[in-house]
C-alpha cells in the first residue's frame, strides 16, 4: 500500500471520529428519540446505522460526481455548505414540531376528575386522561411512525464536510483503490462512533431514575433537538 494512502486512511479514521464527536447532531437526536419513543436497542442501533449510512453516502455520491466531471473543490464545498444549512434548519423544524407535539401530549396524559350524577341520586367521581386513541405515541404499540424516516431525510441532507476536499480528492489522485479505502475508512469511523456514543448513552439513560420524567420525554426530546439545530446554525457546531 502506498504511504500516501496509508496516511490518508489514518487521517480519515481520525477525522471521522472527531467530526462525529464534535457534532452533537450525529448522536443526540437518536439518544433522545430512543428514550422518548421507547425504542429497543436493536431498533435504536438500526436507525442510527441507516441514518449514518445515508449521511456518508450522500457526500460520497457528490464527491464521485465532482471527481468524474472534474469539478473544482470550491464548487463542491459550496454545495456541501448549502446542504448543511438545509439539514440544520430541517433539524430545527423537526425539533420544534416534536416539542410542540410533546407539550400537547403532556396535556393529553394529565389526569383529572369528573363528577357524575347517577340515577340513584349519588354523585361519583372518577379520574381519566384525554390520551385515549393516542397509543401510537410509543413505538411499542406496533404502529408505524414516520420519525425514523424524518431523521433519515435530515441526515441525507447533512454533509460530511471533511470527506470531499480533505480525503476524497487527494485519494483520487493516487488510485481508485485508494479512493475506496479512504472513503470506507472515514465511513466506518463515522458510523462506528455514532453507534458507540448512542448505545452507551442509551444504556446510561436506562440506568437513571427517570420514570417521573416519562410524561415529559417527548417535549424534552424535541427541545433538545431544537437546541442542537440552533447550535449548528448560530454557533457553527
Amino acid at each position: 500500500m502506498e504511504k500516501g494512502i496509508g496516511a490518508l486512511m489514518v487521517a480519515a479514521a481520525s477525522l471521522g471520529f472527531l467530526h462525529t464527536i464534535l457534532g452533537p447532531d450525529h448522536y443526540l437526536p437518536f439518544i433522545m428519540m430512543s428514550w422518548a419513543r421507547k425504542w429497543s436497542s436493536l431498533k435504536t442501533g438500526a436507525i442510527t446505522f441507516l441514518c449514518g449510512l445515508g449521511h456518508i453516502a450522500s457526500s460520497v455520491v457528490l464527491g464521485i460526481i465532482g471527481i468524474v466531471l472534474g469539478l473544482a473543490v470550491g464548487k463542491l464545498e459550496g454545495v456541501e455548505l448549502g446542504r448543511g444549512d438545509v439539514a440544520a434548519w430541517l433539524l430545527i423544524a423537526f425539533g420544534l414540531a416534536y416539542m410542540v407535539w410533546g407539550i400537547r401530549h403532556i396535556y393529553l396524559k394529565k389526569e383529572h376528575t369528573h363528577g357524575h350524577l347517577h340515577i340513584d341520586g349519588g354523585t361519583y367521581e372518577h379520574k381519566h386522561s384525554h390520551d385515549h386513541g393516542h397509543s401510537h405515541v410509543h413505538d411499542t404499540s406496533g404502529k408505524k411512525t414516520i420519525t425514523p424516516w424524518v431523521l433519515f431525510a435530515i441526515f441525507v441532507f447533512g454533509p460530511c464536510e471533511p470527506l470531499i476536499p480533505i480525503l476524497m480528492y487527494p485519494a483520487a489522485q493516487s488510485s481508485t483503490t485508494g479512493l475506496i479505502l479512504v472513503t470506507l475508512t472515514f465511513g466506518t469511523a463515522t458510523i462506528g462512533t455514532m453507534l458507540v456514543v448512542v448505545m452507551l448513552a442509551r444504556a446510561g439513560i436506562n440506568l437513571l431514575p427517570l420514570s417521573k420524567l416519562n410524561r415529559y420525554s417527548h417535549a424534552l426530546s424535541g427541545a433538545a433537538i431544537l437546541l442542537c439545530g440552533l447550535a449548528i446554525v448560530f454557533l457553527g457546531l
